[in-house]
């Protein structure tokens, strides 16, 4: 091989081992960030199609019903515990900290957390989910009175 293709080839391995090595270290460094959302079936069930369970101690998101009377609030401190349910078994969520205004028994709720058992999470996050009807008590107070009328002229005509 003469001396201008090695130079050439070498070039091109050293191009293709610094992307891959860019690669490597970028999902490594993103690794602690990536969180999979998870339903309360698939966390116990398996998520796809291999039936891929989370591991302990993995970083998580799961979103689902909360059960009523589930809801155990620990008057001595800001520690509260809940089941959360889609269609299938049932998850117990454990958070420290407090909870979103709209978040209610029989609410839609997500929750970001750690495993640390088979179907128990320890939250860092709680997001509560609300219709897409949701208006501010101001605004809905505002507009309590108004009749919706259709406009009795046309912006498009030229008149």
């Amino acid at each position: 091989m003469n001396p201008r293709r090695k130079k050439r080839l070498f070039a091109v391995v050293a191009v293709i081992f610094g992307i891959g090595s860019a690669v490597g270290l970028t999902l490594y460094a993103l690794q602690e960030n990536i969180n999979l959302f998870y339903t309360p079936s698939e966390l116990i069930e398996g998520k796809g199609p291999e039936k891929e369970l989370p591991y302990i101690g993995q970083k998580l998101r799961i979103g689902g019903m909360v059960v009523p009377g589930s809801v155990d609030r620990v008057e001595t401190s800001l520690d509260v515990t809940f089941k959360l349910i889609d269609t299938g078994p049932m998850v117990t969520i454990k958070y420290h900290g407090i909870l979103p205004d709209l978040f209610r028994e029989g609410q839609g709720i997500v929750a970001q957390g750690t495993l640390v058992e088979p179907n128990v999470i320890e939250a860092f996050e709680v997001l509560a989910k609300h219709d897409e009807e949701y208006m501010p008590a101001e605004i809905a107070e505002a507009v309590k009175g108004i009749k919706h009328e259709k406009p009795k002229y046309n912006l498009n005509s030229e008149n």
